[in-house]
């Protein structure tokens, strides 16, 4: 079968690889009808996760909506024919962690990922045309076939961590709010923000055509590449800082942005996914700032994958909107390029095997 498998930085592209095959009574066999891009998966792409990928043989790609093909004999809650999704990191469901919510935590998987290299599992991705699900009851979850496949796939990982930022800044009717970062997951996390009534809301991204969607839905955008950046963001509230910020980048320098414009008291709820090793956070402002710091870019969505269901069921969000481009997983390749070099208005890839 077909299968995207990292070769370097900048280097992943389709090859062939023995079938996928159930060796385990707990696992299931699903054929993958649509994948997509995340915004994580950029920074295996550029390289920073080169250290901990085997090349040529480490496979990529963790949102998913396919149909089951086999299902192991421990497997309860599926069978051939359902269409399925799974949380982007794989949980057996029972274990301690499990039970207390924090499920990218695992004890029993020991916090394994779909597509990226063995430090995090080896398992499998899903940019393929077919992938194994260990513990499937755990994590796995039956999608409606009214649902498209463009939306459905976002349950795997950003539609998820879109609601876990949302719960992190708690928004209050009247507050002021900005968002770091309108990618795919930012957008989502401001349709779902915009809904909680602020009294402000602010979107920082350097990307234009990005900008724009948010402009349209009713938010102040500013521009973070260009100069007075940060004077234009506070002079939306009044140069005290915003109550709430959002962070969905994943990059030291976002964060600090979020820290620079938080107002004492604020709240800081970061969602993007980090992979440098040091950040020079200065614990006495933040200590006398008296600022609320959630990381959570290894997020626990598996948790929210049903909140996300019914919100696509009853129309609140619509994630099909964010697919700008569709490619054949043999152009898996440009698929990638075109995601990270933001080009021809990219915004969320559709992938079909």
């Amino acid at each position: 079968m077909k299968a995207a498998v990292y070769f370097g930085p900048e280097q992943i592209r389709p090859v062939d690889i023995p079938d996928a095959a159930i060796g385990q009574d707990h696992e299931m066999l699903v054929k993958v009808s649509a994948t997509s891009i995340c915004g994580s998966d950029l920074h295996l792409y550029r390289g920073a996760l080169d250290p901990i990928m085997e090349r040529g043989k480490s496979q990529t790609g963790h949102e998913l909506i396919g149909e089951v093909i086999a299902v192991g004999r421990s497997v309860g809650r599926f069978r051939k024919g359902d269409r399925v999704s799974m949380a982007y990191s794989c949980s057996c469901g029972h274990c301690y962690m499990c039970e207390v919510g924090q499920t990218a935590h695992c004890e029993t998987t020991k916090k394994s990922v779909y597509g990226f290299g063995v430090p995090f599992g080896n398992l499998n991705g899903t940019h393929a045309e077919a992938l194994v699900i260990p513990h499937a009851d755990g994590h796995a979850i039956q999608v409606p076939r009214q649902i498209p496949d463009e939306a459905a796939l976002t349950l795997s990982c950003n539609l998820p961590s879109a609601i876990i930022a949302n719960k992190l800044a708690d928004i209050q009717p009247g507050e002021s709010v900005a968002l770091v970062g309108c990618g795919p997951t930012g957008l989502m996390a401001l349709d779902i923000a915009l809904q909680r009534g602020p009294g402000r809301l602010v979107v920082i991204d350097k990307v234009a055509h990005r900008l724009a969607v948010a402009r349209v839905k009713g938010a102040v955008t500013v521009n973070a590449s260009q100069a007075g950046w940060k004077d234009k963001a506070l002079a939306e509230c009044d140069g005290r800082g915003f109550d709430k910020v959002i962070e969905v980048v994943g990059y030291p320098e976002t964060l600090q942005m979020c820290l620079d414009i938080v107002r004492p008291g604020g709240t800081v709820a970061a969602v993007g996914v980090f992979t440098d090793s040091n950040f020079n956070l200065n614990l006495a402002d933040v200590f006398l700032r008296d600022i609320s710091l959630h990381m959570n870019g290894f997020a626990n969505v598996q948790p929210f994958m049903w909140e996300g269901l019914r919100m696509m069921e009853r129309g609140v969000i619509k994630p099909q909107e964010y697919f700008t481009h569709s490619f054949s997983l043999e152009d898996i390749a440009t698929a990638y390029a075109t995601f990270h070099t933001k080009s021809d208005g990219a915004m969320k890839m559709l992938i079909k095997p």
